[in-house]
């Protein structure tokens, strides 16, 4: 898909296929470089909250990368997957 495609699909959509190629692949790079900016992209979706929950908590930041595509978290996310996608276009 061509970069223009990708921008137009949902965070959610984008963030199933990458963590989905990503697994597949045993991708562990960009699984562990989500896991970092999860904490980020909380705080600047507004889930103050979450961040200092997440970087206590490994299970949390898993359970983060699991579901990390949908609302507020998706689209602080979506440049990633973009950027990841881009990178692997038969994702």
């Amino acid at each position: 898909m061509d970069a223009n495609g990708l921008e137009s699909l949902p965070a959610s959509e984008l963030h199933d296929r990458a963590v989905r190629y990503a697994v597949h692949h045993g991708d562990l790079g960009f699984l562990w470089n989500l896991l970092k900016v999860i904490p980020a992209a909380e705080a600047a979706s507004g889930h103050d909250n979450e961040t200092a929950n997440d970087l206590s908590r490994v299970s949390a930041l898993l359970s983060d990368a699991i579901a990390s595509g949908e609302g507020d978290l998706g689209e602080a996310l979506r440049p990633i997957y973009v950027e990841y996608l881009r990178a692997h276009p038969d994702a």
